[in-house]
């Protein structure tokens, strides 16, 4: 004969709410074992508990009832395991976010330092380059600016050109103030470069910038974007113009970010000679 457990009791064992075992039910997560048909008054058996404690850890973990469902519904182990590690893989790239977020705030609410890192008034005259240009959102930025420069760098190295200068970025304003607007990332290069996939010859004209370099890894940038606008809006330099980025030291060279060294650049008025700087 099988033994039942009311709802109330179902609830007690597994440490999960009426109202959430009502919702599991509702969703076909975890369903009773016998619903009264007048009532609708639901029950369990012992034998699930141990699958309404797995339900709860998962979501402890904050797993999607569509993936516990499916880790439910497999009797294979390796698929078990393989969507479970997906998950945590998925929690441990968070945890790391939110370490390097936590560890920037600190450093952010740490007593300033005596100097702003140095900002250079710099010309750059026009360089020949391969780029990619397309209209993206900002949480995409990263994707997108990594799956760009790798095939930029594979069509010149294919192409048998000479890279010239470091990798850069054209970034427009609305990308920034509208979190979707036109980046171009490119690669400068000696010779003509031929059209192929995403890739197009750009000619990058001539700028005069104030640069600052941002050491560390791209989530941290902001604070050097803060520097620089500070410093232009200081010397009344500004010119509407696109920001701009050189790659000096990148994931191409180096995996650990930390060391990785990117020069924000901002379109200024210059009027002063160098020998006056």
């Amino acid at each position: 004969m099988t033994s039942y457990l009311s709802i109330g009791d179902f609830s007690r064992a597994t440490h999960m709410t009426v109202k959430t075992l009502r919702h599991y039910h509702e969703k076909e997560l975890l369903e009773p074992a016998a619903v009264d048909p007048l009532t609708g008054y639901r029950r369990y058996t012992p034998e699930q508990i141990p699958t309404a404690q797995v339900v709860r850890r998962l979501r402890d973990l904050g797993m999607p009832l569509e993936e516990i469902r499916a880790v439910l519904a497999t009797s294979d182990v390796a698929t078990r395991n393989r969507h479970i590690g997906a998950h945590l893989q998925r929690l441990e790239e968070e945890l790391g976010r939110t370490r390097r977020a936590v560890a920037a705030l600190r450093d952010l609410l740490a007593p300033p330092a005596a100097e702003d890192p140095p900002i250079e008034l710099r010309s750059v005259g026009p360089v020949q380059a391969a780029a990619i240009t397309a209209t993206v959102a900002v949480q995409d930025v990263g994707d997108w600016f990594q799956g760009a420069l790798g095939e930029l760098f594979a069509t010149v190295a294919s192409q048998d050109l000479r890279e010239t200068g470091h990798a850069g970025g054209v970034y427009a304003d609305e990308l920034f103030t509208l979190h979707r607007g036109q980046a171009t990332v490119f690669v400068p290069c000696d010779g003509a470069v031929r059209p192929v996939g995403r890739v197009e010859p750009l000619r990058v004209p001539p700028a005069e910038l104030a640069v600052i370099e941002h050491c560390g890894p791209p989530s941290e940038v902001d604070r050097a974007y803060g520097v620089l606008a500070a410093y232009v809006a200081r010397h009344a330099l500004a010119v509407d113009g696109p920001i701009r980025e050189y790659y000096v030291l990148s994931r191409r060279h180096t995996p650990d970010s930390a060391l990785w060294r990117t020069e924000v650049c901002w379109p200024v008025f210059r009027t002063a000679l160098p020998s006056d700087e």
